[in-house]
């Protein structure tokens, strides 16, 4: 049986099993420390801690679960991992650098079962949702690849923008949070902590409630229901009413400003009429939302999908901007890898299942 990963413990968690087991709360000071600050991959190299405590350690938890599998370099900095975990799925997590810090996009599901038409993370389905220490473990992984650099940098930023429904593993990402913005260990602030859904109503509003301080996106991608259901199945469930509903409540219980992603699809929802409806959609809160167009990279299973004209952005961002909406045109990343989120991984899934084909067809001739 596969142990689990230390980094799925909270601070709080590690010093409370430790006082059960009936070491001081220091130890897990100091051991918060080996892993966060000295970021060491085996207990055996916390070397003032208790040989007692490394063996009730080693014997529950384990530091490492993911196995680079893949890594992928960009021209402008960007970095793909494609990390296997212990049961051999495949996960991927992105490493992008911007003129404000280094970011780190992770992923919480195994698959994604939201099913938007555009979107290659939902070409497999979810078969499980990642354990707290499966996400941060992706932040610890990239921060050890800059260490291993040598340049002292370190992850400032991350986005919750990978493969899967962050809300959908609403627990998980919440022990997430708390473990890397705890300011003993990676430090990372909530402002600097983005968080993506496609609009599951009820998490956001419990999202609302649970004070985490980090920013929130919404994925909206239409200004209207008919246009949003059929790019986003979601949409049937929680229609743009609702969704606006939700978005208000946020407003009023955090009075932080929102990012609602837009992406562009050629001829679908890039139109001058489109923009308009959006900025009618958004109507008075426009103070705290800003509008993130995002051009769409293609995917070769969505072909009905194409990027939109450079002009078609450019009158879409004007037409918002007319209208008094706070946009922004997202900045691409790794353009020259697999750009698209769920990409990677879906090739090489395909690629293995290809492989594993001509072996047994060679072995039954």
């Amino acid at each position: 049986m596969n142990r689990e990963s230390i980094y799925g413990l909270t601070f709080d968690e590690l010093a409370a099993w430790l006082l059960e087991y009936g070491h001081k709360k220091f130890r897990a000071t100091q051991v918060w420390e080996w892993l966060y600050r000295k970021r060491v991959t085996s207990f055996s190299d916390m070397t003032d801690v208790n040989p007692d405590c490394i063996q009730l350690l080693a014997d529950h938890y384990v530091i490492q679960t993911l196995e680079e599998h893949v890594k992928q370099a960009s021209a402008d900095g960007t970095v793909k991992f494609l990390f296997k975990l212990q049961d051999g799925n495949l996960i991927e997590t992105v490493l992008m650098r911007h003129k404000f810090g280094l970011s780190v996009c992770v992923t919480t599901q195994v698959g994604c079962n939201i099913g938007c038409s555009f979107c290659a993370s939902g070409l497999l389905s979810k078969s499980r949702d990642l354990s707290s220490g499966e996400i941060v473990e992706q932040i610890m992984n990239v921060q050890l690849h800059l260490d291993q650099a040598g340049k002292a940098e370190r992850v400032s930023h991350i986005v919750v923008m990978g493969i899967g429904e962050p809300f959908d593993n609403f627990e998980n990402l919440s022990k997430f949070i708390t473990v890397v913005k705890d300011h003993k260990g990676l430090a990372i602030g909530p402002r600097h902590i983005t968080v993506s859904t496609s609009g599951l109503v009820p998490k956001i509003m419990e999202f609302a409630d649970s004070d985490m301080q980090t920013n929130l996106a919404i994925s909206l991608h239409a200004p209207n229901n008919e246009l949003r259901t059929r790019i986003m199945k979601i949409n049937r469930a929680y229609p743009i009413e609702k969704l606006m509903q939700a978005i208000d409540y946020y407003l009023d219980k955090t009075n932080r400003r929102i990012t609602l992603e837009y992406i562009l699809l050629k001829d679908v929802n890039d139109q001058r009429e489109h923009a308009l409806e959006l900025a009618e959609l958004i109507g008075d809160r426009r103070q705290l939302a800003n509008v993130n167009l995002i051009p769409y990279n293609p995917v070769d299973e969505h072909s009905q999908y194409q990027r939109s004209t450079q002009e078609s952005i450019d009158a879409f961002y004007d037409t918002l901007k007319k209208q008094g909406v706070s946009c922004s045109v997202r900045l691409e990343h790794g353009t020259d890898i697999d750009a698209a989120c769920g990409q990677l991984r879906s090739k090489q899934i395909k690629k293995s299942a290809k492989d594993e084909t001509a072996v047994d067809r060679v072995a039954s001739q």
